[in-house]
């Protein structure tokens, strides 16, 4: 157990080891709260490889708080473009709008008003206060989550709260308020990088002879693997309109309507991004997308029927979500008109270019890039 003398040596030798041992990151070695924010809003859900580009591309064009809250939403959404989950950065706009509305540009230092702000909830605001400002609070997430649960051997699901409320006593025990920034680093590189969630390093951690786990045996077995969500499978069909130049339309994300209807699934889908017509379509997507659109431009029976053009299929998972688009592409000579479209490139649909889409609807432009196939209709 981590008590009396036992527990000033806890504290060096892990402190040590994250001073030699971490990771080379563009986050680190900053006490920039906005830098902070930005790292750990990015580094939800995602890899930490995945997001060091994002980063440093987002504050170029980005670089302080007000340079964000200013910036029209589709440039912010256009710079998130591909890293997922697109309410974060909504709210991190959000949030930058209102740190300079209430508190000049600065990012507030009480935890309480942190937490106010869209997006930051407890161990967000922790992990910024303290990094940035000193602040004594421990910060909580799913990496240091396990090396407690490890070091005290902790069983059961680890996200029930009186568990989670355990937890957090545990890191607050621990935490070193003279360097608490640096310490609920290293307690979560230690997580990121030795105590993973499978094969735990033991060897290689610093701290491996306060761990209880270990000394039980235990050190694989925890924490429990908690039970997945189950994963809905979502078909949706996409209409991809090509005329002679080579252009196609794209609309904003349909406004949901609260009814719980296909029209909110796809506008939660698309996140408020540029996307082709899209409608869901469990069987004969072909034959649904033709009446959506018949509906959509009000054909009428006497207008040219439209031609469907079958592509491959693309496949995205956002969280529980497994989505298949079946997109069509339908070649015209002229853009068909709908209010709020807007007409681009192709081209640059597909490539990672200056427009606020989704991977899905980027993966759809890449397969209507590909050569004709035979098309088919309703």
């Amino acid at each position: 157990m981590i008590h009396g003398r036992s527990f000033s040596i806890f504290r060096r030798k892990l402190l040590d080891w994250f001073h030699q041992y971490q990771r080379e990151l563009p986050w680190r070695g900053t006490n920039d709260p906005y830098r902070v924010w930005l790292s750990e809003v990015m580094l939800q859900q995602t890899r930490v490889a995945a997001v060091i580009p994002y980063y440093e591309r987002f504050l170029q064009r980005f670089p302080t708080i007000e340079a964000l809250a200013s910036a029209p939403e589709e440039d912010v959404l256009r710079m998130w473009s591909g890293l997922g989950y697109y309410s974060r950065a909504r709210n991190l706009q959000r949030a930058a709008q209102e740190i300079v509305a209430r508190f000049c540009g600065e990012f507030p230092r009480s935890e309480k008003e942190a937490r106010e702000l869209p997006g930051i909830g407890a161990y967000t605001a922790a992990a910024i206060l303290s990094i940035a400002y000193g602040e004594k609070l421990a910060a909580l997430d799913g990496n240091v989550a396990r090396v407690l649960a490890r070091l005290f051997a902790i069983e059961g699901d680890l996200r029930e709260g009186k568990r989670w409320q355990e937890l957090q006593d545990r890191a607050d025990f621990l935490l070193d308020r003279k360097s608490p920034g640096d310490w609920n680093q290293a307690m979560m590189e230690l997580g990121a990088t030795v105590c993973t969630p499978r094969s735990p390093q033991c060897l290689l951690c610093p701290v491996a002879e306060f761990c209880e786990a270990r000394k039980l045996g235990m050190a694989e077995s925890l924490p429990a693997i908690r039970k997945k969500r189950t994963l809905v499978e979502v078909a949706l069909a996409s209409a991809v309109f090509v005329d002679g130049q080579g252009r196609t339309l794209l609309l904003p994300a349909p406004e949901s309507s609260n009814g719980g209807d296909q029209h909110d699934d796809i506008a939660a889908l698309v996140s408020k991004m540029w996307h082709f017509p899209t409608i869901a379509a469990r069987t004969k997507p072909d034959k649904v997308l033709h009446e959506h659109l018949r509906a959509l431009l009000a054909l009428t029976a006497k207008t040219q029927r439209l031609v469907l053009e079958s592509l491959p299929p693309a496949r995205h998972s956002v969280t529980y979500r497994a989505l298949t688009v079946q997109p069509y592409r339908i070649r015209c000579e002229h853009l068909p008109r709908i209010a709020g479209a807007k007409v681009v490139a192709l081209s640059e649909v597909a490539a990672h270019s200056s427009l606020a889409i989704s991977n899905l609807t980027r993966k759809a432009a890449r397969a209507a890039m590909l050569p004709s196939k035979a098309p088919s209709g309703d």
